[in-house]
């Protein structure tokens, strides 16, 4: 998109207004994404309550998402490789759009599980085509970093300010936490078609690899479906271990096959770059902590306090602070500091913030909850940003699609197992106020976990542009 940026290489890039046009089409598509999520996790109660759901089904609603989106992650960045950007992003929007719209309709339990898993399924397949779209529109350098920061930014906005969109629109019946998003990701498609356009670069080459993709599809199903058990940690223990077991074994078995498949679903040479593995296991662990301490303070608010929903996504927008703070400040820091250091600053305030709220009490304040929401919402700015620019970073363009795969399904363990964590721990420790307290330390050792990850890192030189197969061919002929 070379006419859509202005500026020179080295220097800053000023973004005409296509540009902006196509990123914002991008940036709703994540925010979609995002708040659909958080909405939902608002308005279960409301649902259990109108359609009279177990709590097993309740959870189901919850899972199957997880499930989708986890399972079929890293097909949906090599389709997106393979068969084009743009295809991928525009047809499962639009598969997003038709199975939001059923679970709004939903009148039976079954209907909204399939209609949340076949969404997670659209999400998975649309999320990775949305980020390769940003990396090959906007040219690597100042131009890129913007982009990416105002793409991270929306995304990280979306997860907070979901939560306070949620108990608005529940208020007015749980349905509407459907319909708003067909109606939003209606206007996104209509503009997709306008303005979004493939980089016209060179796709890679071979098909597709159905030993893999099966393999591969099957293992990431039972590894998330195993994550989302260990919420329940007395129920069924030996079945539990036997999911793990069968994913374990099928990864295996993936792995056998990419080594020999002509055509990889998944280039195991990309997994030899440390930063990129350094990168998504940070994804992993601040995700997780994320969840897990989002979880447990609406407990918090609601169980504890008896905080209605509305108070509770108002006294968490604060978090919300991220989608200001990300385009603005972030790709400037990031410039001057790169990725790796305005990383594991982030992760260090994030570990700082939920420390702050370790010693919760029942009368605590909002003015004594405020420090530690507000430093979450600014390292979220720092964070999320260089994980989403440094997942490609070094990566070939043509693999994009891959590695946004790859984030994603960090992202999207990350946050299964924050949940299961802190949910276990909880009804290990008991009840009340000290099994809080206790659960909250999993946020703690998980974000001080990622930022030890990241540590390694800076004293590494950044690293080169890896190349794809095709291209080392050309290079040693």
């Amino acid at each position: 998109m070379s006419n859509s940026v202005t500026g020179s290489a080295g220097g800053p890039a000023r973004l005409t207004g296509r540009a902006w046009g196509v990123l914002l089409v991008l940036c709703g598509a994540i925010f979609l994404e995002g708040i659909d999520v958080a909405m939902l996790n608002v308005a279960l109660p409301s649902i259990r309550a109108d359609l009279g759901l177990s709590t097993g089904t309740l959870s189901g609603v919850v899972s199957a998402y997880v499930l989708g989106y986890g399972g079929f992650m890293l097909l949906g960045g090599r389709a997106a490789d393979l068969l084009g950007h743009r295809r991928m992003f525009v047809l499962w929007l639009a598969v997003f759009l038709v199975f939001s719209g059923i679970g709004g309709l939903a009148t039976e339990g079954w209907m909204l599980l399939v209609a949340r898993f076949v969404t997670g399924v659209a999400a998975a397949f649309m999320a990775p085509a949305g980020l390769a779209l940003v990396t090959s529109n906007f040219p690597e350098g100042p131009a890129r970093t913007k982009a990416l920061g105002v793409y991270a930014g929306t995304a990280a906005g979306g997860f907070s300010l979901g939560v306070v969109a949620g108990g608005a629109l529940a208020s007015f019946g749980w349905r509407w936490v459907f319909f708003a998003p067909v109606i939003l990701s209606a206007l996104i498609l209509v503009a997709a078609l306008a303005l979004v356009r493939d980089s016209g670069g060179e796709r890679p080459s071979g098909g597709f690899d159905l030993a893999g993709a099966f393999t591969i599809t099957g293992a990431m199903l039972l590894l998330v479906y195993g994550v989302v058990r260990l919420e329940h940690a007395g129920d069924g223990p030996a079945v539990t271990a036997g999911v793990f077991a069968a994913g374990l074994a099928l990864l295996g078995l993936f792995t056998a096959i990419e080594r020999r498949s002509p055509s990889p679903l998944l280039r195991l040479g990309i997994l030899r770059s440390a930063p990129l593995v350094r990168v998504n296991v940070a994804a992993l662990l601040f995700l997780a902590a994320f969840a897990g301490f989002q979880f447990l303070v609406t407990l918090y608010l609601q169980e504890l306090r008896g905080w209605s929903t509305m108070q509770t996504g108002l006294a968490m927008l604060v978090i919300g602070i991220d989608t200001v703070l990300a385009p603005v400040l972030t790709p400037r820091l990031v410039n001057r500091f790169g990725n790796t250091r305005v990383l594991f600053g982030g992760i260090v305030l994030a570990a700082v913030a939920y420390a702050l709220f370790l010693p919760v009490g029942t009368d605590w304040t909002y003015t004594a909850m405020l420090p530690a929401l507000a430093l979450l919402g600014l390292a979220f700015s720092l964070a999320y940003g260089p994980l989403t620019m440094a997942a490609t970073d070094g990566v070939a363009e043509d693999e994009h699609g891959l590695a946004g795969g790859l984030l994603y399904t960090s992202i999207q363990f990350g946050t299964a197992l924050g949940l299961s964590a802190v949910t276990a721990v909880s009804v290990a420790a008991g009840s009340g106020l000290d099994a809080l307290r206790t659960a909250l330390l999993v946020p703690v050792a998980a974000a001080a976990l990622g930022a030890a990850v990241i540590a390694f890192g800076l004293r590494t030189p950044a690293p080169q542009r890896a190349t794809s197969p095709a291209e080392s061919t050309t290079t040693a002929a």
